[in-house]
């Protein structure tokens, strides 16, 4: 079953001569409960692509279906609502808020939203992600791959339709690279969470269950 459809996506920046066409109508499926990698080179436009499944950006022309819904369609308040509900979002530099505790960072797009915290579904993602003794703890008291896996968390406590990870290793050691990849994997498996992330490292990108190339704004290979 599809969970995300892409159709002849485009997106450009500028005009005229400083025109940049960073997506040129490019097309791909993910199936629900996929772990996908988007790889290539800075400029590749694989980050832009992610900002517009992510609803964070419109494209020039094209379609953008998760869920069967297309969000191309939606405006900005239906879309605000969509991306907080249905897509979790894992950044290269954590944005935690430094005067909550991690079960607050957790527990803070259901509060944002006015939904109810199941209490021991938190408990079992914070056991799973290997918090437990730090529930207590606020941001500058946690190591940068501490501060990653509550990120992870907090994506993940919506139950989203989709996972978007925006180079989730890029601002950590290789031990804590490593660990953040396994929880990726792990909540893959566990939760059958669909997972598309990016990244220019390719030893990151083989732990997906597969890899899509991009280059110049096109898909290369997938």
């Amino acid at each position: 079953m599809e969970i995300l459809k892409v159709e002849n996506l485009t997106k450009t920046y500028g005009k005229g001569d400083t025109k940049v066409v960073a997506l040129d109508n490019i097309s791909f499926s993910v199936e629900k409960g996929e772990f996908v990698a988007i790889v290539g080179a800075s400029g590749s436009g694989k980050s832009t692509l992610l900002h517009l499944i992510g609803g964070v950006d419109k494209p020039d022309s094209g379609s953008i279906f998760i869920d069967g819904k297309n969000i191309c369609d939606f405006d900005e308040d239906k879309l605000a609502i969509f991306r907080r509900r249905q897509v979790g979002l894992i950044y290269q530099f954590y944005n935690l808020i430094p005067i909550l505790n991690v079960e607050e960072n957790i527990s803070l797009p259901l509060n944002l939203d006015n939904r109810k915290v199941d209490e021991e579904k938190l408990t079992d993602l914070i056991n799973l992600l290997g918090l437990e003794k730090r529930r207590k703890h606020l941001p500058n008291e946690l190591s940068g791959g501490q501060q990653q896996r509550v990120s992870i968390g907090r994506a993940l406590i919506t139950s989203p339709a989709i996972i978007l990870a925006d180079e989730p290793t890029g601002n950590l050691d290789t031990n804590s690279s490593d660990e953040i990849v396994s929880l990726l994997k792990k909540s893959n498996k566990d939760y059958k969470q669909t997972i598309i992330m990016i990244t220019h490292n390719m030893e990151i990108a083989a732990a997906a269950d597969r890899i899509i190339k991009i280059e110049d704004g096109h898909i290369r290979s997938m």
